[in-house]
């Protein structure tokens, strides 16, 4: 059970050693400018490999041909919905989650991008029992992935489904000998990482540089940073820092021409280095400023 591209090479390495019988992944979506009908990764590989694919619109309602499938396993990750006990308990062995954070740590669906945003130097993946409660089921087995500076949301999904992969073709072997161990997640170390809401993508030039540096590749390549000009978002995808301070005032663009836009922030300075107007191709700050920029943004303007 599994839709994003974390999930693929496990399928992948699952169905190698295994044979998977049954991918079940989230519907197709429409995608893009044209909204064409897009499969998952994950659909798009079991489609690959010759695995039967099941997509409910709610698993809560329509999980039948999983409970009459009678698995030995039932390996889920990101799979992307609550899924319930009836499935959870459905399979020979309970149901195991590949879980891209070193739980307790970052409960819940962007654990990946909350790990890289609040400055973390390392994360990894645990390998759990799944219970009714979100990402709440004993350890099995977990493995750490070091966070270089220079890591964004895509290069640590690629680290740690390589390390999920095979962190769990090796638990599975203990756990079909019979001869893993489990242990209980400590309530006192619980934190959350929910899904985000729009409003939380806005990049907040209060904070210092460092921290909107790391907010920004925490969201990249999705769902992406913004900020507010006049009105319009403005979709920031890249920005670089300077731990030097030209304004006393956050949020101040204190450079604006060819070499960037660069904005004051509480401590240090940022520019974006790549963003997105609406309605408009993604470009480099460059380009931007070499045209259109050069008439938008001013030294001395607030965002």
């Amino acid at each position: 059970m599994g839709s994003m591209d974390f999930a693929v090479e496990i399928l992948e390495g699952l169905h190698k050693k295994y044979g998977v019988d049954l991918v079940v992944t989230q519907p197709d979506k429409p995608v893009g400018r044209k909204q064409i009908l897009t499969g998952t990764p994950v659909k798009n590989k079991a489609i690959e490999l010759g695995i039967e694919t099941f997509q409910p619109v709610s698993i809560k309602k329509n999980n039948q041909r999983i409970i009459d499938g009678k698995f030995d396993l039932i390996i889920v990750a990101a799979y992307g919905q609550l899924i319930p006990e009836s499935v959870l308990f459905a399979g020979k062995f309970q149901a195991i989650n590949v879980h891209a954070s070193l739980l307790p740590k970052y409960r819940g669906g962007s654990p990946m991008h909350k790990a890289i945003i609040n400055g973390d130097k390392e994360t990894g993946v645990s390998i759990i029992f799944m219970e009714k409660a979100l990402d709440s089921g004993n350890i099995l087995s977990q493995a750490s992935v070091k966070i270089e500076d220079n890591d964004n949301v895509k290069t640590i999904e690629n680290k740690l489904s390589a390390v999920g992969v095979s962190l769990l073709l090796e638990t599975l072997e203990k756990l079909l000998r019979g001869e893993h161990k489990e242990m209980e997640q400590d309530p006192n170390l619980v934190s959350y990482a929910y899904n985000f809401k729009s409003e939380d993508l806005l990049i907040d030039f209060h904070k210092s540089a460092k921290q909107v540096y790391d907010f920004v590749r925490g969201l990249n390549p999705w769902p992406i940073a913004y900020l507010y000009y006049e009105g319009k978002k403005i979709k920031v995808f890249e920005v670089e820092y300077k731990n030097e301070n030209l304004s006393n005032n956050s949020g101040e663009i204190v450079i604006a021409d060819k070499s960037g836009l660069w904005i004051q922030t509480a401590l240090g300075i940022v520019n974006l280095k790549r963003i997105q107007l609406e309605g408009k191709k993604e470009m480099d700050i460059q380009s931007f400023m070499n045209g259109l920029g050069k008439q938008m943004f001013h030294t001395g303007q607030i965002l």
